[in-house]
């Protein structure tokens, strides 16, 4: 069983803070062994042709240089899977330690066991077998190799690991920044409002008091990486009932997710800045206001989420555009599905539009 995971008391919650993990991939999964695979066959390629060319022998040499290079990678990559848990108690340099005796050891097994099968097929055959300088040869020369290209890999894989912690940390100090700075612009937008509806419509502002505590309630407790892209579109639709009551009938939004699954987890809060952008971008400059169009579908296996806003004509001064928001959601986007989610932005000189595409089943976390 993991240990739990530490958590942090910053005065008003405390947030859950995971535990950092080996920086080895999972070689569990299905994706790690399949490049494997083809990492073993592409290299048992590229030795065939270095010591063959494309010749008589190409073929046979290499048959024999795929089986031992599969049975290497792939009995590595069970070791790592197996290890994977002790692996991720230990610090970088024991682990690493760990990591490249293991493949040493994967090694020394396939290279005695290649050995033997050639000797006995050897004795069947009536041929005589090599002399035992050159079994020690073969076995210290492979060892040899794995101990470089483990290494390497073994670097390669800590620093791609350093990057991407370095970009998870950047992208996390960017929602914060992110939330930092929707909340105190629409908790003063909202508060004004409410204060001059408490004389001439108590009702309405008791009504508003509630939305905007529910809205900061979910947003305020919502410190996980992934959420339901229902409670996501809930969020929104709370800001969308405080800004209407601001803006009037100026403001307008088009629902029209009932397609989406609602059910699939997504980065916390990539629709709420969105809508704000749309609002404070598009309906507030513009003095009949306008329709903020929110559409939702499933296409060739992703959920495709649109959010569109008529936008001030290029003739007239805008408001200066920032692009945090957009940068924001993009980035957590693509930290989440990993190239498998993308926005995208069109621009006209009368409407702004902004595409959300990503997986429409659940990833493992």
């Amino acid at each position: 069983m993991s240990k739990p995971e530490p958590l942090t008391d910053t005065g008003t919650f405390l947030i859950r803070r995971e535990r950092p993990g080996f920086y080895l991939p999972d070689f569990c999964r299905p994706r790690s062994v399949l490049a494997v695979i083809l990492i073993a066959e592409l290299v048992a390629v590229l030795l065939t042709l270095a010591r063959h060319g494309i010749g008589v022998q190409f073929w046979p040499y290499l048959a024999k240089t795929s089986l031992f290079l599969l049975w290497t990678g792939l009995g590595i990559a069970a070791l790592l899977c197996v290890f994977r848990g002790v692996l991720g108690r230990m610090d970088v340099a024991w682990g690493s330690v760990l990591s490249l005796v293991l493949m040493l050891l994967v090694t020394a097994g396939v290279t005695e066991g290649a050995w033997w099968f050639a000797e006995r097929t050897n004795r069947l055959l009536g041929v005589a077998s090599p002399p035992f300088v050159d079994h020690l040869e073969f076995l210290l020369r492979n060892l040899a190799v794995c101990a470089i290209a483990g290494g390497l890999a073994l670097r390669y894989f800590y620093v791609s690991h350093q990057w991407r912690s370095n970009v998870e940390a950047e992208a996390q100090s960017r929602v914060r920044a992110l939330q930092a700075r929707i909340r105190p612009h629409f908790l003063f937008n909202s508060m004004n409002t409410i204060a001059s509806l408490t004389r001439s419509n108590p009702r309405v502002a008791e009504q508003a008091i509630a939305d905007l505590s529910d809205l900061f309630r979910a947003s305020l407790r919502e410190h996980r990486e992934r959420i339901p892209l229902a409670h996501e579109i809930e969020i929104a639709r709370a800001y969308e009932r405080v800004e209407r009551l601001r803006l009037g009938d100026r403001l307008k939004v088009d629902w029209q997710v009932d397609s989406l699954p609602l059910d699939v987890q997504v980065p916390a809060l990539i629709l709420q800045p969105l809508l704000e952008n749309a609002v404070y971008h598009g309906i507030e400059p513009l003095d009949q206001g306008g329709i903020i169009r929110v559409t939702g579908k499933l296409e060739n296996g992703r959920a495709v989420l649109t959010i569109g806003n008529p936008v001030q004509p290029r003739l007239v001064a805008r408001r200066p555009g920032h692009q945090i928001g957009l940068d924001n959601v993009r980035q957590r986007l693509e930290l989440m599905f990993h190239g498998e989610a993308d926005l995208e932005v069109i621009e006209t000189p009368e409407h702004f539009l902004v595409t959300l595409r990503f997986p429409a089943a659940d990833r493992p976390a």
